[in-house]
């Protein structure tokens, strides 16, 4: 897929570095492994070679341009992922799929097909006559529909990721520039909490903002907050050690009810990225096993961190306390994000990365879990062109994410932005830090 559109427009461009990113990403596996489900919970690596370009096929055709079907087969067996759920795995097998070459030449067809496209729409001012260019059906701005496209694309680069990272090492090909690892002497980030005084957090923005967002980031709502304290830094790989090595997987009342029956169903023992060998730990990173890196955040699932603040003393934060603690925050400063790094780094170096309040590193290095319920804002209107992409998890079985990591695009490190999970999905690169009352 060598061939991009000329860069008439900067959402364009912007597509196109979207692409090397996920292109360069399916480079990682070696051919003969690209039929692997490193994830139960997902599709198999191949689906989403042909998935990329089929949902912007299927996005485009009709509102930003005219798209003939040339295999409706193919456009529509990539056309949708699927959440990562309890219980009802896929079982499909790598001979159900397409032939690679069959998935390769009908992504390499389709982006051809929107390329053509994309070249025509020339400059600013024709991508700005929206609707002109879309014809008569189209249900959004052109501005909207590329966004979503990179976006949407961009999502799935850091999906690929942590994929890819559970992905047995001799099935994969170190990528040029990963980051070396030296390991630290020691855990520097000693915990702290600092105090955030009562005050108003803004959660999502208003659609007269005239800025991008998904459809959840709409109807801005203000909470008020009473005090709190707040962690500075998340919780990291040391001071999460110390749960485990006090028996917090094996105590009952750290646990919720469903979460323990979860842990115990599944025997899960410690973070999906830990290993023990000869009485000492070791952590996966993406071209790696290394010395548990004390002082890099702990990446686990909701369930567990939630044990961990119970095992504390302390507690999640709400999504408007965490709002709240960021508020002044540098969200495109410096930081561990936009694909800088393949790994956490120490919670502590970017102290510039801070707060009002001195909450240091809420935008980047790991998503952070909240004790938030996914659900609508007030005034939440779907997408016409994606009804399902948040209205199908308003189930009350997903938790709200802020933050980013390294793998998140510095795009979605917007204030706004708001990502979810279901409670016992533990690859994500989330961590997390608690809460407590205000002294």
């Amino acid at each position: 897929m060598n061939r991009d559109p000329a860069p008439h427009h900067p959402l364009v461009q912007r597509l196109i570095d979207a692409r090397h990113v996920t292109d360069a990403l399916f480079s990682i596996v070696k051919p003969e492994f690209l039929y692997e489900r490193p994830i139960r919970e997902r599709h198999r690596i191949v689906f989403y070679i042909g998935h990329l370009e089929a949902f912007d096929r299927n996005l485009f055709d009709g509102r930003l341009c005219d798209l003939p079907a040339f295999d409706p087969q193919l456009d529509q067996l990539f056309a949708f992922g699927i959440d990562p759920v309890d219980g009802g795995f896929p079982t499909d097998q790598p001979g159900d799929w397409p032939s690679l070459d069959t998935v390769r030449g009908y992504a390499q067809r389709a982006r051809e097909q929107i390329d053509r496209e994309l070249d025509a729409l020339g400059d600013s001012g024709q991508i700005g006559r929206d609707r002109q260019a879309a014809g008569a059906n189209a249900d959004a701005s052109a501005e909207q529909l590329l966004n979503v496209a990179i976006e949407h694309r961009l999502m799935h680069a850091e999906t690929l990721a942590y994929m890819l990272h559970q992905l047995p090492l001799e099935q994969k090909i170190a990528a040029p520039l990963a980051p070396s690892y030296e390991r630290p002497e020691r855990d520097n980030a000693q915990p702290s909490m600092v105090s955030v005084p009562a005050g108003t957090a803004v959660l999502g923005m208003t659609r007269e903002s005239g800025r991008f967002g998904w459809d959840n980031e709409f109807g801005e709502v203000r909470v008020d907050v009473p005090a709190f304290q707040i962690d500075r830094h998340m919780v990291t790989n040391g001071a999460f050690l110390g749960f485990i090595n006090a028996g917090g997987y094996n105590e009952p009342k750290w646990w919720s009810e469903k979460d323990w029956a979860w842990k115990e169903a599944e025997h899960i023992a410690h973070p999906a990225g830990w290993s023990k060998q000869n009485g000492a730990w070791s952590f996966r990173t993406m071209f790696d096993d290394v010395p548990l890196p004390l002082d890099w955040p702990v990446y686990v699932s909701q369930a567990e961190a939630s044990a961990y603040a119970r095992w504390a003393g302390k507690s999640l934060p709400t999504e408007a306390q965490w709002q709240r603690a960021a508020q002044g925050a540098p969200h495109a400063a410096s930081g561990n994000f936009d694909f800088r790094s393949w790994d956490p780094s120490p919670v502590d170096v970017h102290p510039e990365n801070v707060s009002a309040f001195g909450v240091e590193g809420q935008f980047g290095n790991g998503w952070e879990w909240t004790s938030t319920v996914f659900d609508a804002l007030p005034g939440f209107e779907a997408f016409p062109f994606y009804l399902g992409y948040s209205a199908n998890f308003f189930d009350g079985q997903h938790y709200v994410l802020k933050g980013g990591s390294a793998r998140t695009a510095q795009c979605m490190l917007r204030p706004a932005f708001r990502n979810w999970f279901q409670a016992h999905y533990q690859y994500v690169y989330a961590g997390f830090r608690c809460v407590g009352p205000a002294q």
